[in-house]
C-alpha cells in the first residue's frame, strides 16, 4: 500500500502524466472488470486534463453476481458475535488513520473541496468505525415485564440481508462509511454502488475494509450509472434494505419502486437550509458560520447554509461583513496551500450554478451584491470554478430562496422578528439542517421546537453534523428513518420479540390475566 500511495501522489502532481490507474469492481470476493468490459474516465474537476484513472461502467449483470455472493455471504455472517465483528472495525480505524493523509488528497483530486475539508470526510469514515466497534458491545435488546405468570420477555436485533447501498459525490466517503459499516456491524451484507463522479474514495474505502480482514464476499462494489445499476439495485428482488443518498427528485422515484416491492428504505435527499441571526447575534461570529456553511465543499452540501435570514436591525451590517469576507475566499486546486474553496464538481454542475445566478438576476427585486461568474481564466482555466455569489433583497418566494442549487450560491433576506425568521425558515419544501444566531435562550429553545429540520444549531453553521448524532431531515429531505449515531443500527436491524414460558401449562395472553 505504501508504494501505491507514492505513486498516486507522484500521478497527481505531475498532471496525471504517468501511466493510467486501471482500477475494477470487487464482486464475490475478487476484483474483476465489468462483465461488458466498458470503462469510464475519471478526472480532476479543478485540472481536467488530470487523468485519475479508469473504473468499471458496469451492467446490471454485475449487480446480479455481486447480489449472489451477498446472499451467501449472510449465511456465516449474520452469525458472527457482534463483538468479534467489533475487533474488525477497530482493525478498520487503524488502516483508515494509517492511510488518512493519501485518501484525503486523493480525495481532493477527483472531488475538489480542499484538504483540509477531505481530511474531515475520510476522519467522519474513522469515528463511525470507531463507534461501530463500540456498538459491537452494546447492540442492546430490551427485557419487558409479562403480564403472565412464569414467563420471560424480552427483544433482541437480527439482521435482515443483503443491503443495496447507493452513495453521492459530495461525500465520497463518509457518506458510504455511514452506510457500509452500520450495515456490516448489524450483520447485514453489501452491495455498494458509488457515485460515478467520485470512484476512487469509494474504492478506498472498500479496500481499507478488506485489508482489516472482513471476509471478502460480505461487501461487494460495482461501479456505473444510476440508470443501470442503481436502478437494478432498487429493483433487484433479493435486496430487502435500500439506502440512497442524493436529490429528490431521484428520491421519489426509488421510494415507489421500492416501497411497492415492501422493501426497507432509507433515503436522505436535498436541503434548503437557513441560517437565522437575530439583532443580539455576534455579528463576526455568525459571517464565518455563514462563509463556512454556504461555500465550504463549494455549497455542495445538502446542509449548505443557502439561506442566510437577518433581522432588520443588523441586516445590513451582516451584509456588508460577509460580503468582505467572501472575497477572502481563495479559490483553486484543493491540494495546493491556502486554498480556502475548490471547484465545482462537474462542468454540468457549474452550468447549473451558472443558470440559477441568471435565475436569480431575473427574480423580480433580488440584487446580485457580489460574485455570479464562473472562472475560466489562469489557473482556474482547466476548471470548473465559480466565484462565491451573494444575492441580497431575496424574497421568500423567489426560486433562488426555494430550489436547492447545490453551489457557491447564497441568498440574504430580511425578517421583521423572529417570528417572522421562523416563518421564512420553514417556509420551503425541505427540512434538513438549520442554525440560529441569538444570546436570548428562550429564541433558542423555541427554534429546537418550532423549526421544521432534522437538525438545528444555536450558534453555529448549518453543516458540521458528527458522526456520532443521527442524521436526517423533515418533509421533502427523507422518509424519516436517520443516518448515523444509534438511530441508523435500528434501520439496519429487525428487532424479533421473544417469549419463555416456563409454567408448564398453556397460558393465553389477554385472557388468562
Amino acid at each position: 500500500m505504501a508504494s501505491e500511495a507514492k505513486d498516486k501522489k507522484k500521478a497527481a502532481s505531475n498532471g496525471g502524466k504517468s501511466k493510467t490507474k486501471v482500477y475494477q469492481n470487487f464482486i464475490a470476493g475478487k476484483w474483476c472488470d465489468a462483465a461488458n468490459g466498458q470503462i469510464v474516465e475519471n478526472r480532476n474537476p479543478a485540472m481536467w486534463s488530470d487523468l485519475i484513472g479508469t473504473f468499471p461502467h458496469s451492467p446490471k449483470e454485475d449487480v446480479d453476481r455481486a447480489v449472489k455472493s451477498a446472499q451467501k455471504a449472510f449465511k456465516t455472517w449474520r452469525l458472527v458475535p457482534p463483538p468479534q465483528k467489533a475487533k474488525l472495525f477497530f482493525r478498520l480505524v487503524e488502516i483508515l488513520t494509517e492511510r488518512k493523509e493519501q485518501h484525503a488528497f486523493d480525495m481532493t483530486r477527483e472531488m475538489g473541496k480542499p484538504i483540509f475539508e477531505t481530511r474531515g470526510d475520510v476522519q467522519e469514515a474513522i469515528d463511525t468505525a470507531w463507534y461501530a466497534s463500540g456498538e459491537g458491545y452494546r447492540m442492546f435488546g430490551k427485557t419487558v415485564p409479562s403480564e403472565l405468570n412464569n414467563k420471560f420477555n424480552m427483544t433482541i436485533r437480527m439482521p435482515i440481508g443483503v443491503c443495496g447501498l447507493i452513495s453521492p459525490w459530495n461525500f465520497p466517503m463518509a457518506i458510504p462509511s455511514w452506510k457500509i459499516i452500520p450495515a456490516l456491524m448489524s450483520g447485514n451484507t453489501v452491495v455498494f454502488k458509488p457515485a460515478e463522479m467520485t470512484p476512487l474514495s469509494a474504492h478506498n474505502l472498500i479496500e481499507a475494509i478488506l485489508d482489516a480482514g472482513f471476509p471478502p464476499e460480505i461487501v461487494n462494489i460495482v461501479h456505473g450509472s444510476g440508470k443501470e445499476v442503481g436502478t437494478h439495485i432498487v429493483n433487484h428482488p433479493d435486496i430487502p434494505v435500500i439506502s440512497f443518498t442524493g436529490s429528490s427528485a431521484v428520491g421519489k422515484v426509488i421510494g415507489r419502486d421500492a416501497s411497492y416491492m415492501l422493501k426497507r428504505v432509507s433515503m436522505e435527499l436535498g436541503g434548503k437550509n437557513a441560517q437565522i441571526v437575530m439583532n443580539d447575534a455576534d455579528l463576526e461570529h455568525a459571517v464565518d458560520c455563514a462563509i463556512w456553511g454556504g461555500f465550504g465543499t463549494t455549497g455542495q452540501r445538502c446542509t449548505a447554509t443557502s439561506r442566510v435570514i437577518c433581522e432588520e436591525g443588523i441586516h445590513d451590517a451582516f451584509v456588508d461583513k460577509y460580503i468582505k469576507a467572501a472575497k477572502k475566499l481563495k479559490i483553486g486546486y484543493g491540494n495546493n496551500e491556502g486554498i480556502t474553496m475548490g471547484p465545482c464538481v462537474s462542468e454540468g454542475q457549474r452550468k447549473s450554478v451558472m443558470d440559477y445566478v441568471e435565475i436569480g438576476k431575473k427574480e423580480d427585486g433580488a440584487t446580485l451584491a457580489y460574485g455570479g461568474k464562473a472562472l475560466m481564466k489562469g489557473d482556474h482555466a482547466d476548471g470548473w470554478f465559480h466565484e462565491p455569489t451573494i444575492f441580497v433583497d431575496v424574497k421568500p418566494n423567489m426560486r433562488i430562496a426555494q430550489e436547492e442549487i447545490f453551489g457557491p450560491v447564497v441568498s440574504v433576506l430580511k425578517a421583521k422578528n423572529f417570528d417572522d425568521a421562523l416563518k421564512i425558515s420553514n417556509g420551503i419544501d425541505y427540512g434538513l439542517s438549520s442554525a440560529v444566531f441569538t444570546k436570548n435562550v428562550d429564541q433558542a429553545f423555541r427554534s429546537f421546537r418550532d423549526i421544521e429540520a432534522g437538525i438545528t444549531y444555536i450558534n453555529a453553521a448549518t453543516i458540521g453534523a458528527e458522526a456520532h448524532m443521527p442524521f436526517g431531515g423533515m418533509k421533502a429531505t427523507g422518509n424519516g428513518h436517520r443516518e448515523g449515531g444509534w438511530e441508523v443500527y435500528e434501520f439496519y436491524s429487525e428487532t424479533k420479540a421473544c417469549y419463555i414460558d416456563y409454567s408448564g401449562k398453556l397460558q393465553r395472553a389477554q385472557i388468562d390475566d
